[in-house]
């Protein structure tokens, strides 16, 4: 862990401390969202098109008939493309839970915005509730935000076969109002707010940042499934996931994982401590998916 934190300082820490980091990252071209081989020589892999968005359905050669499936949204800020990490994560879960795994590649900041991405995912989920089949919804940072604003809309619309969340460091409230990132941020070596807001500003695409769609910290939490939530204490969205945990409690069942000394998104890093989480996490949604 110390040694990925020694090279996200020195590498990606520095994009994110000025606000100039955000604008050139939101004009950085956008590279492709392709499964690798890695996944495709393995899994067996449908890809088709809703709306202007590419879905890739993964799953296991061997599986056969209906089986539930896993719904990953992929982190990166808004801004950045799928990377190996996810893909990984995403061959484990259909591989050992005999799974479909369903990866949507909605678009990024500047050129699409939060309603598309909203719009590409209600869809997927009210396929899924037509033909009635379970799902579990998953994401990390902007995708781990993206999975709960997606269940509350579901929810609201009581067309919903979403059995649980899998919510890894979301990025609950873009405007990061909350006064103990203060104290936190320099403790981080990967993020900083300062990048993060003209980032904010275009996903938003003239959406109130309070609005739950940008921001579902704010959004209702009655009615949801149940929650498990990861973060860890070097990680600027620490303080936000607290407050979910606490809204969450007596509401809904949530089990809050807070990894001492864990970078962002650790349990997609290939650190010891990740490989754990990712373990955890496939055991957890494949009982979700069983109960």
């Amino acid at each position: 862990m110390r040694g990925v934190a020694a090279l996200m300082r020195s590498t990606r820490k520095r994009r994110f401390l000025t606000t100039e980091g955000g604008h050139d990252m939101l004009a950085r071209a956008k590279g492709p969202s392709d499964p690798p081989r890695s996944v495709t020589r393995r899994m067996s892999v449908e890809s088709r098109t809703v709306g202007c968005f590419d879905v890739h359905q993964v799953r296991r050669p061997d599986s056969a008939g209906s089986r539930p499936v896993v719904v990953y949204l992929h982190g990166g800020a808004y801004v950045n493309e799928i990377v190996s990490q996810h893909w990984a994560l995403v061959r484990r879960l259909a591989a050992e839970l005999d799974v479909e795994v369903w990866v949507p590649v909605y678009g990024l900041a500047p050129d699409h915005y939060a309603q598309q991405a909203h719009d590409l995912v209600a869809a997927l989920l009210e396929e899924l509730y037509d033909a009635g089949r379970d799902c579990w919804l998953a994401g990390d940072s902007a995708g781990g935000g993206l999975a709960l604003a997606a269940a509350q809309r579901a929810v609201a619309r009581g067309r919903s076969t979403v059995r649980g969340l899998t919510l890894i460091a979301p990025w609950l409230d873009l405007g990061m109002r909350n006064p103990e990132v203060d104290a936190l941020e320099p403790h981080d070596p990967w993020l900083a707010r300062a990048a993060l807001r003209p980032i904010a500003d275009a996903w938003a695409a003239g959406l109130s940042l309070d609005d739950p769609r940008v921001s579902p910290l704010l959004g209702p939490v009655d009615g949801l499934p149940p929650v498990d939530l990861w973060v860890g204490t070097r990680d600027i969205t620490l303080p936000d996931a607290r407050i979910l945990r606490d809204r969450l409690a007596g509401v809904v069942p949530v089990d809050f994982h807070e990894l001492p000394g864990g970078l962002h998104v650790v349990p997609l890093l290939p650190v010891p401590e990740g490989e754990q989480a990712r373990r955890r996490i496939i055991e957890r949604i494949g009982a979700g998916l069983q109960e």
